[in-house]
């Protein structure tokens, strides 16, 4: 009984912290998204590459309510397992990621598409050099603010 209670106050504590980060980041994407509400065209070419680790760069570009990213990632880069609130879309250019998620191990090739439901835990490993665009609704506030830790500074 008391094993019990205790797991339903880490529980409460761990869904009272991800319902403040929630608020912030909707915060966050909100303020970006109001003071951005308008037509957009952007060339890659004039986004500088934002170097995450060694084996990782990116650019995105932010549209009100949706984010899509270019990802570049090189052989054996691993993207630790996170989830977040977002719904994402990868559709693999050219390379291939081998993803874990749901308990299953997809390997998505160039020209193929998967959709990561929100809150679904997942990571990714770089089994060639590799471009993916990844499609994010609600746009990823901690992209934005650069409080993506668990991307930054590994391989």
């Amino acid at each position: 009984m008391f094993m019990k209670k205790l797991k339903t106050k880490r529980s409460t504590a761990k869904k009272s912290r991800d319902a403040k980060s929630h608020s912030r980041a909707q915060r966050a994407v909100t303020k970006h998204a109001a003071s951005s509400a308008q037509l957009q065209y952007v060339p890659w070419h004039t986004i500088a590459l934002e170097e995450l680790n060694p084996l990782l760069q990116r650019q995105f570009v932010v549209g009100q309510e949706i984010m899509l990213a270019r990802v570049l990632l090189k052989k054996g880069c691993i993207v630790p397992e996170h989830s977040h609130h977002n719904e994402q879309l990868t559709y693999i250019l050219d390379g291939a990621l081998k993803f874990c998620i749901d308990g299953r191990e997809i390997v998505v090739h160039a020209g193929e598409v998967l959709c990561i439901p929100a809150h679904m835990p997942h990571m990714a490993e770089a089994l060639e050099d590799t471009v993916d665009l990844d499609v994010f609704n609600p746009p990823r506030a901690d992209w934005i603010n650069k409080t993506d830790q668990y991307l930054r500074g590994q391989k």
